[in-house]
């Protein structure tokens, strides 16, 4: 069997509530990294917003946004640097104006940035209106590569838009990374672990999601299999959840569903 066809890789997925204090949140990922590696984790996912989160937003968002040189992006450098391990993770970054600020994620591994994503779709929905703070990402995929798996990069509200992550997958994706802060709301919950498997199941590809726990988010971080089976997850608190996303698994759930390569129809942007 060759490298590729039996490549593995663990990940962890890191439920936590980020605070409006940059410290303690670049702290807490400190924290959840070395537990996260110590249980054997390469890639570790961290939420939405884990650099800085209020609720509701307002215009410190802007005051505490960050460039991509900036502490928080420099921490999560070295402490994939320390632990081996490539790292995930959401933070305010700066934008074109001083009013509004980019909701971005990044994977970095001891020597750098490996990817970058600016979140496209902004949560102006169930009352929310997300644009208000936040400037929308350029349209395209972002992805990155662990030991012959690759890995694609979406955000939260991303989700409900079936063609993110087709395009990722059709990018080459293996496993669709998804750092959210899911809110809480009737039937959010339902909607959440739905789509979560919804994705899994009609792209073949495994899902790495990271949310925030209750009472603001829905919690329910999870690691979902090509078939949409939940490999392993977190309830509603504080917590980590490992499992290996496997060359092996897609292969053989693609090779009895073809659906990738029957397709009729291709997915651009509008």
């Amino acid at each position: 069997m060759s490298e590729t066809a039996s490549a593995a890789v663990p990940v962890a997925v890191c439920q936590f509530a980020p605070t409006s204090s940059r410290e303690d949140n670049r702290d807490r990922i400190a924290q959840l990294t070395a537990d996260a590696a110590a249980r054997g984790a390469r890639l570790i996912v961290f939420p939405e917003y884990s650099s800085y989160f209020v609720d509701p937003m307002d215009e410190s968002l802007a005051a505490n946004a960050e460039s991509l040189d900036g502490d928080f992006v420099s921490t999560l450098t070295a402490l994939a640097a320390d632990h081996g391990v490539v790292i995930v993770a959401g933070l305010v970054e700066s934008a074109s104006d001083a009013q509004h600020v980019h909701n971005t994620v990044v994977a970095v591994r001891g020597d750098g940035i490996l990817a970058t994503y600016r979140k496209q779709h902004l949560y102006d929905a169930f009352g929310q209106t997300e644009s208000d703070w936040i400037e929308a990402g350029d349209l395209g995929a972002a992805t990155f590569d662990v030991a012959g798996i690759r890995f694609g990069l979406m955000t939260c509200y991303d989700l409900r838009f079936p063609e993110v992550a087709r395009i990722l997958v059709d990018a080459g994706a293996d496993a669709l990374v998804v750092p959210a802060e899911w809110v809480r709301g009737p039937l959010k919950e339902h909607h959440w672990t739905t789509l979560l498997a919804a994705r899994a199941i009609e792209n073949t590809a495994y899902v790495v999601a990271a949310d925030h726990p209750t009472p603001i988010g829905v919690g329910h971080s999870q690691i979902v299999d090509p078939q949409g089976v939940v490999l392993a997850g977190v309830g509603t608190t504080e917590g980590i959840a490992v499992a290996a996303v496997e060359r092996a698994a897609i292969e053989r759930v693609r090779a009895v569903n073809p659906s990738l390569r029957v397709r009729r129809y291709a997915v651009g942007p509008r």
